[in-house]
């Protein structure tokens, strides 16, 4: 028996050691650790060089580590570059988004705002007060409205429409949080978020989303997106005016059912009430002035 409660004595002090409680604090950062930590934990600079000589630390950035190897994943990327930042520095911009999972790819260099300006390779620091963060898989990031607010410095329209879409459909913010945001953000690029601030529902496809660019391009009002009237899901409606736009592609309506399923729709619809006008990809993009003008006539009624 005491030799079991030596055995556990010794577990127990094992579990105490340094390289202990370092491995405890990497696991939790996706194997990376700050200078300023190790140094918390009682590290000093000539064990931490020690470390480093024999491959038990690899640098990543000044003043950053990976523990015991190099982990190939794109969240120790983005642990390691917040902790480059220094205290209150978060994943941002496009390097968000992606963590967000609301742009498709991880940027190089990676992205980060910090209170402080610093310079690091493989790093851009943007400089900015933060009072917009959160945690995602335990790494500080921006919020998803603020990200689209960066976002909208960085990204074309229709990648922008796109983030927001996607942070709608991932119940990550809502307009009226994004419009909260704009509303406290003077000087910077609102204007180029101001109509996803105002809309209801989220797009499905490109072609809603280039629909939404044609609306803001000829001033039309906006409508509702993606709504249940008469038990169908409808792209658009302007309720008051009685209207739904449906937002068609050859490639998806070139069938005997869904030619069928179309017409027995607009049926539906026309029995509750509502007129639907059908715009098809093609007239969006070589007949958008016409379509905009018969659109606009159908709203005045």
């Amino acid at each position: 028996m005491g030799r079991v409660c030596g055995l556990e004595g010794n577990n127990s002090r094992q579990l105490r050691t340094p390289d202990a409680v370092l491995a405890r604090l990497a696991a939790r950062q996706h194997g990376v650790v700050s200078r300023a930590q190790l140094i918390a934990l009682g590290f000093t600079a000539n064990e931490i060089a020690y470390r480093l000589q024999v491959g038990r630390l690899h640098l990543l950035h000044r003043g950053v580590y990976a523990v015991g190897h190099r982990p190939p994943s794109a969240l120790t990327t983005a642990m390691a570059a917040v902790l480059a930042g220094g205290d209150g520095a978060a994943l941002s911009h496009r390097a968000a988004g992606a963590l967000l999972r609301i742009v498709p790819r991880w940027p190089s260099p990676v992205e980060v705002t910090a209170p402080r300006e610093r310079s690091h390779p493989g790093i851009t620091v943007h400089r900015s007060r933060l009072d917009e963060t959160t945690t995602r898989h335990g790494i500080p990031v921006t919020s998803a409205a603020r990200t689209l607010l960066d976002l909208a410095d960085v990204l074309d329209d229709k990648a922008l429409a796109r983030a927001v879409n996607e942070a709608y459909v991932l119940r990550l913010t809502t307009p009226h949080e994004l419009a909260a945001l704009l509303a406290r953000s003077l000087g910077r690029r609102t204007a180029r978020l101001t109509p996803h601030a105002t809309l209801t529902g989220a797009t499905r496809s490109h072609l809603e989303d280039g629909f939404l660019r044609f609306v803001k391009r000829y001033r039309l009002p906006v409508p509702e997106l993606n709504q249940q009237i008469a038990g169908h899901k409808v792209d658009a409606v302007w309720r008051a005016q009685k209207l739904i736009a449906e937002l068609d592609s050859y490639r998806f309506h070139a069938t005997r059912q869904a030619f069928e399923r179309d017409r027995e729709r607009d049926a539906d619809l026309l029995t509750a009430g509502f007129s639907t006008l059908r715009i098809t990809d093609r007239r969006l993009k070589n007949d958008a002035a016409n379509e905009a003008q018969r659109l606009r006539a159908l709203l005045s009624r």
